[in-house]
């Protein structure tokens, strides 16, 4: 499998939040040391680098198709990642104290795509259970508010508002008059007519207006 170096080193070092990390004990290799290193999980992938500012990582372990578990070795709380085949190589990993190498154990373990499979499988078959066994029913969706009534184009101040917002009450709706309205349908009379009708309302409203001015 081809990987980008840059890729890589980017997504090593980007600024997301890293699965579990921390310093381990890395042998090198058959009968050689082990050296100290700073580790990062990040996906499936297993970064490590000399140090923990370092701007790149030295290399990196792909944890697909591989198992974790605990060897003997010279270096206490040593564990394991293997691989299958027969020329594939194993990491020998070496952790500080017993509390991390069972964080990292169980880090690693859940970081292939694999184990994600299983817990999805799992998830589907819990919830294939609970609908053979009833599941709850659905709450029924409200049916919409109906729209106040409207006179003049506008909403009429009385007819309780279209949803349920804090804020002040609307002022009361303003008395009309009713008593000096034609009784013959408006569109059988003409404008001039209509014009006077509502006319004398207005003059006579004038009137009472100025006649309480003037009083002392």
């Amino acid at each position: 499998m081809k990987l980008n170096e840059r890729s890589l080193a980017f997504y090593a070092t980007c600024d997301a939040p890293a699965d579990n990390a921390g310093f381990l004990y890395k042998k090198g290799g058959r009968h050689a040391a082990y050296q100290r290193r700073w580790f990062v999980l990040r996906g499936n992938m297993l970064f490590y680098f000399e140090e923990p500012g370092s701007r790149e990582p030295v290399g990196v372990i792909i944890l697909e198709g591989c198992t974790v578990e605990l060897v003997e070795a010279a270096e206490e709380f040593a564990f394991a990642v293997r691989f299958a085949g027969a020329r594939a190589r194993t990491y020998v990993l070496a952790a500080d104290s017993q509390a991390a190498m069972e964080g990292w154990v169980k880090a690693l373990s859940r970081a292939s795509f694999d184990y994600l499979r299983l817990v999805v499988r799992e998830l589907e078959r819990q919830l294939a259970a609970m609908c053979a066994g009833g599941c709850p029913a659905a709450p029924a969706p409200r049916p919409p508010r109906a729209l106040p009534p409207r006179e003049n184009g506008c909403a009429v101040w009385s007819a309780p508002p279209p949803a349920a917002r804090p804020g002040p009450e609307p002022p009361p709706r303003p008395p009309r008059r009713r008593a000096s309205e034609p009784s013959t349908p408006p569109a059988a009379v003409p404008f001039a007519q209509l014009h006077d009708w509502y006319g004398q309302e207005v003059r006579a409203l004038r009137s009472r207006w100025g006649g309480s001015r003037a009083q002392p």
